[in-house]
C-alpha cells in the first residue's frame, strides 16, 4: 500500500448523493443533541446531579454522533472531503453558544469547550488518515477510539465517582472497547495501539484535551503500523 498523499480521494465519486447522506446525517446530529435534553431531564429527576447528567450527556453524544456516523463512512462516502466539512460545520455550532454565552446546558459546560474540540478532531481524522493512507477504513481507529473508547471512560468514571475526573478504571474500561476494534481493523498490531490511546486518554492540559491527544495518537500510530509493519 502507498503511504502518502492520494489527493483523488478529495473528489467525491458522486457529491450530489453524498451531499444528500451528509445532510442527512447533519439532520441526525441535531436530533440526538436535541434529544438529550430529555435525557438530561430524566436523569435530573431521578436525582442524578447537574454535572453527572451532562457527562453522560457528553459521552451519549460521543457515541451516537461520532461512533454512529464513523461506522457510515466506508459505505456512503468516496471522499472525506463532505464529512470534513460537515464536522467543521458542527464544530462551529457548538462553539456559538460558548461565544454567545447561551450553553445547551444539558451537555456543555463553561469551563472547557471540549465538544468543539470533538468536532474538530473528528474531521482532522478523517481528512487525514483518508489522505495519507488512501481508504475510510483507517479513519476508524482514532474515531471510534475518540467516540466509542473514550465514552467507556467517561460512564466508568461517571458510574464510579458520579463526577468527571480522571481514573485508570475508566482507562482499563477503555482498552477493553478499544482494542477488539483495533484487532478487527488492522489485526494483532493495533492492540498496543488500543494500549497507547487507553494511557493517553488519561492525561490532558486545557485546551488540549483527551479528544486531541487520543486522535493525534491513534492518527500517528496508524501512519507508523501500515508505513513499517503491515
Amino acid at each position: 500500500m502507498y503511504i502518502g498523499p492520494h489527493p483523488e480521494v478529495l473528489i467525491p465519486v458522486n457529491p450530489a448523493f453524498e451531499v444528500g447522506v451528509a445532510l442527512a446525517l447533519f439532520a441526525y446530529v441535531l436530533a440526538v443533541v436535541t434529544s438529550t435534553k430529555y435525557v438530561y431531564k430524566f436523569l435530573t429527576s431521578k436525582g442524578s446531579k447537574h454535572n453527572v447528567a451532562v457527562y453522560y450527556n457528553r459521552k451519549l453524544i460521543h457515541v451516537l454522533t461520532g461512533g454512529v456516523i464513523a461506522l457510515l463512512l466506508p459505505i456512503f462516502f468516496t471522499s472525506p472531503l463532505i464529512p470534513f466539512i460537515l464536522a467543521m460545520a458542527l464544530a462551529v455550532i457548538t462553539w456559538i453558544p460558548h461565544h454567545a454565552g447561551k450553553l445547551m446546558y444539558w451537555f456543555q459546560v463553561k469551563k472547557n469547550m471540549y465538544e468543539v474540540n470533538f468536532c474538530i478532531m473528528w474531521g482532522a481524522a478523517v481528512l487525514l488518515a483518508w489522505y495519507f493512507l488512501g481508504s475510510p477504513i483507517y479513519t476508524l481507529i482514532p474515531i471510534l477510539f475518540m467516540s466509542f473508547g473514550d465514552a467507556a471512560t467517561g460512564f466508568t468514571r461517571n458510574i464510579i465517582f458520579k463526577r468527571r475526573t480522571k481514573s485508570w478504571w475508566g482507562n482499563i474500561a477503555m482498552f477493553a472497547v478499544c482494542a477488539p476494534i483495533a484487532y478487527w481493523l488492522i489485526g494483532p498490531f493495533g492492540i498496543p495501539l488500543a494500549a497507547a490511546a487507553s494511557v493517553i486518554e488519561h492525561f490532558e492540559f486545557n485546551p488540549i484535551d483527551d479528544n486531541v491527544l487520543i486522535s493525534l495518537t491513534s492518527l500517528a500510530g496508524v501512519l507508523v503500523i501500515e508505513t513499517f509493519l503491515i
